[in-house]
């Protein structure tokens, strides 16, 4: 769990990213912010396209984006929505995380007071990771 300042950064950069989403198509802007073992954070937003199947969410625009700077080790996502209630991240991000570890943690929260705080492995139970390819 990251400490309660690096919370407060986490959250704040999973908002600003939220304001850059590019969501014409659906209006539902999302923000991501990872945070590596290293101690970086990385944020994403979505972004969307008109042909829907080459949008990418703020979840793997994040990690990408971390990886692209040499990062592995993830040690929490955090997502933020404008919304009323939490959006925990799509199977496709839930995919993702999980690549780089089944602990790693996975809060999300919006404009609401409600909130989700768990591990990946516990948003996606019984998945296929890089111990089946072993």
């Amino acid at each position: 769990m990251p400490s309660a300042a690096k919370l407060k950064l986490l959250k704040a950069a999973a908002k600003t990213a939220a304001g850059r989403a590019y969501a014409p198509y659906s209006k539902f802007r999302v923000g991501a912010a990872v945070l590596t073992e290293s101690g970086r954070i990385f944020a994403g937003c979505n972004v969307e396209n008109a042909s829907y199947g080459l949008c990418n969410c703020a979840e793997r625009s994040a990690i990408f984006s971390a990886v692209s700077a040499g990062e592995r080790k993830f040690k929490c996502v955090v997502v933020y929505t404008p919304t009323q209630t939490a959006t925990a991240p799509c199977g496709a991000c839930r995919q993702v995380i999980f690549e780089f570890g089944p602990k790693i943690r996975v809060i999300s929260f919006c404009a609401g007071l409600d909130r989700i705080d768990t591990a990946i492995k516990s948003l996606l139970p019984a998945a296929f990771g890089p111990a089946d390819l072993a």
